[in-house]
């Protein structure tokens, strides 16, 4: 390492947000990027450990330590091609990935990792702004054609890593714009939707083309894609919400997250929305059921569009602030986690479970709710039991299920191409090749793993490229 006593002279230093008064005024991103003098003292930290664990953190294997390093020595576009060389997408993940590569960082055990994310998106913003990124148009033609059904963060790098070796891939979305959860689930105020549009148009320069309002399995048949492609990735996601059955839940104003999210995104981008099916906060009691990442999206979002009060609610137990480092590291913990959204002026609540929606003239007012405990039975297993006489009331005009999701949709494209199915509905393909059961279709991302984060995505997408790759052409110089 450049410095290998950085760790021991610096302390951690991550970047800042504008105040919250200001941030909740507009929905575009407002973190406050480290100085480059700061950034290049935050990578000296990286330590010579021996066994970096933070690539083990990793799902798309970043070499962080040697662009850490680079970054350090002043060599900005070594080290963004080094980043490059194992992720396609940086400015996504360095906004939005959880940093599991932080969790695994030796430093951590101190509890004052390396500022990987930060540094990993001064990187990648660097080089757009040097004019360092250009399309890599392969110099060989293989005449193989490739469909890739879904334009998320798999789809992307899967179409992307085909068409740099020289396939002819077509990317098919069943919106009208391209980017799947990255463009209609994440909320601009997280990542601002110019950083897809750049990536798309490095890709339809590179040779891929768009068909978007084009719904596989329904607009257009899986057996005709066949006759067609010589190959087919699925990569739609994993998008059927999980419900609650609950006396109440077909009243008015309650809805899924990701239809408010969606919304919200398509309103940004001056998509059209019928007012009879505006979905708005302002002005309303929020709650939000479910302590995720969706969740919290769902109260940053609330609050901007003016709600009179947000409170998300949580099934399981309150995390612990911190996690005890000798049971849990360098995996990921479980600890309790505060966004940025919730931040802004929202109240939490753990270990609450919803018995019934109630309403007035068909609309939600409210809900009633009780409190839980775990118990661990014979067997061993974990279950809730509702402590006695824990009922009580919460007001609410609009309630937004945030609870993940349990399966791609089966309707359409997977229903018609008779693919097998796992035992939690997902598509089932090998985890080394990505094939189906179907002759000539791989699926990749979050409709074969399952409810998983972008950066899994991605490297799926990249993986299942290698593949169709090494299928098609007997070998591939793609990396695995």
């Amino acid at each position: 390492m450049g410095k290998v006593t950085g760790f021991k002279e610096l302390e951690r230093q991550d970047r800042s947000y504008a105040p919250v008064g200001e941030r909740v005024k507009h929905y575009k991103e407002f973190v406050i990027p480290l100085p480059e003098p700061e950034i290049r003292s935050q990578s000296s930290r990286c330590m010579d450990c021996g066994i970096p664990y933070c690539h083990n953190g990793c799902p798309v294997n970043n070499l962080i330590p040697d662009w850490n390093d680079l970054v350090y020595e002043g060599n900005w576009r070594a080290a963004l091609d080094t980043l490059h060389s194992t992720n396609n997408f940086p400015e996504f993940t360095g906004r939005i990935c959880p940093a599991p590569c932080e969790a695994a960082c030796t430093l951590n055990i101190t509890d004052s990792p390396v500022t990987i994310k930060s540094i990993e998106c001064a990187i990648i913003d660097r080089g757009w702004e040097e004019g360092w990124i250009e399309p890599k148009i392969s110099l060989r033609k293989t005449g193989k054609k490739v469909a890739v059904v879904g334009s998320g963060p798999a789809g992307l790098a899967c179409s992307q890593q085909l068409a740099r070796v020289g396939h002819s891939v077509t990317l098919y979305e069943r919106n009208a714009r391209l980017g799947g959860l990255l463009r209609y689930g994440i909320p601009d105020f997280k990542m601002e939707k110019y950083l897809i549009d750049r990536r798309l148009s490095q890709m339809l320069a590179e040779g891929v083309t768009f068909k978007s309002n084009t719904e596989v399995g329904i607009t257009i048949s899986v057996e005709d894609m066949l006759n067609e492609y010589d190959a087919i990735v699925m990569t739609g996601g994993s998008e059927f919400p999980r419900d609650m059955d609950v006396p109440g839940r077909d009243l008015d104003g309650i809805h899924f997250a990701m239809q408010f999210l969606t919304q919200q995104n398509r309103r940004l981008a001056d998509e059209q929305i019928l007012a009879n099916q505006s979905i708005s906060a302002n002005g309303k009691n929020v709650v939000v059921i479910g302590g995720g990442d969706t969740g919290s999206d769902c109260v940053g979002t609330s609050i901007r569009q003016g709600a009179k009060s947000v409170t998300q609610l949580e099934v399981m137990p309150k995390p612990p602030k911190m996690e005890d480092k000798t049971l849990t590291w360098p995996n990921w913990p479980l600890k309790l986690r505060t966004s940025t959204s919730h931040l802004e002026g929202a109240d939490r609540d753990w270990s609450v479970a919803t018995k019934a929606f109630y309403g007035d003239d068909g609309s939600v007012k409210g809900l009633e709710l009780v409190r839980n405990e775990w118990e661990a039975g014979a067997d061993g297993k974990m279950s809730m039991v509702e402590i006695p006489n824990s009922k009580f009331k919460l007001d609410a005009d609009l309630v937004l299920l945030a609870m993940g999701f349990v399966h791609p949709r089966h309707t359409g494209m997977i229903e018609e191409s008779g693919v097998d199915l796992d035992d939690r509905g997902n598509v089932k393909a090998g985890i080394e090749d990505y094939k189906t059961s179907r002759k000539n279709i791989f699926a990749a991302g979050d409709m074969r793993r399952g409810q998983s984060l972008v950066v899994w995505a991605i490297s799926e997408g990249r993986k299942a490229a290698r593949s169709v790759d090494n299928y098609l052409m007997g070998s591939s110089t793609l990396p695995d």
